[in-house]
């Protein structure tokens, strides 16, 4: 029986769709067999619903997969009024319908392509992540966000059950840029009022520097941003500046972003591009 799910004998409410039990094969018959999972209500296995001893096999008789008295790992396909059909080939976690907009998933990454990342959520096809819903910065291939076998957070963005499509994003679960550096600015703000307000307590006022003057902010070799042409800085001023930078960075990524990527057109390719792969074998 399902670990953890206690079921009476005569509780057939009890037994729900994707319900994992253990049972015992009690009757085998040209169609299929009776299995008991610990109900009174007969619990029924199709032939259609057995699992071959070889993949690719097809199953001719009953006996080439279960035999009398044999412990068998099966899941609830179905529950009747009058019976519990059951299932040797494991749900999917989620069905079409359980999917829906704006839900958070959790998967792990099964494939890469130029386009953008598979994910594997538990549903009929993998998810598709592409490129530019990877990170709110420009991505210039998905290896550099995630990688093969990570497992990851994400947000359904569309579901497509016609063409079978599973569109998701990453980004849209991480904190907005913006936030980021409009915190940066709050917090270099307040603490040059408390400097402003020290400098008056001593009868001296500091001169307040322009943000803008004697000072450059570039990546070095390690991607990390540093200052240079100002030594003397408060860590409310480095924070302030690296906002101001990260922000125009930002920007300038995004125009770039846009004229390099045609969003639905390359999804719809790359979905063909997989469709072709998965028919021909490769």
């Amino acid at each position: 029986m399902e670990k953890g799910v206690t079921v009476q004998a005569n509780d057939a409410g009890a037994i729900k769709p994707k319900m994992q039990f253990t049972g015992k094969v009690t009757k085998i018959s040209l169609a299929g067999a009776l299995v008991d999972i610990g109900t009174d209500q007969p619990a029924v296995m199709h032939i259609s619903q057995m699992v071959p001893a070889k993949e690719g096999e097809q199953i001719r008789k009953v006996e080439e997969v279960l035999t009398l008295g044999q412990d068998v790992t099966c899941w609830v396909r179905r529950v009747r009024e009058n019976r519990v059909e059951l299932t040797m080939l494991k749900p999917l976690d989620l069905d079409w319908r359980d999917l829906k907009p704006g839900m958070t998933v959790k998967g792990t990454v099964v494939r890469l392509e130029k386009f953008g990342a598979f994910v594997e959520i538990g549903a009929e096809r993998p998810g598709l992540v592409h490129v530019s819903e990877l990170a709110h910065e420009y991505v210039r291939t998905p290896g550099d966000v995630v990688k093969e076998g990570e497992e990851v957070q994400a947000q359904i963005l569309e579901v497509d059950r016609r063409k079978k499509q599973i569109k998701l994003s990453l980004k849209s679960l991480l904190p907005e840029p913006e936030q980021v550096a409009e915190a940066a600015k709050v917090e270099a703000k307040d603490s040059s009022r408390q400097d402003d307000h020290e400098n008056r307590k001593g009868g001296k006022r500091k001169k307040q520097s322009n943000p803008e003057e004697s000072f450059e902010l570039v990546r070095n070799a390690s991607g990390d941003i540093i200052v240079q042409g100002e030594p003397e800085l408060t860590a409310m001023e480095i924070a302030w500046r690296e906002a101001q930078f990260k922000e125009k960075s930002r920007r300038q990524e995004q125009k770039a972003r846009s004229k390099k990527s045609s969003g639905a057109e390359q999804d719809d390719i790359f979905y063909r591009t997989m469709e072709h792969k998965n028919r021909s074998g490769q």
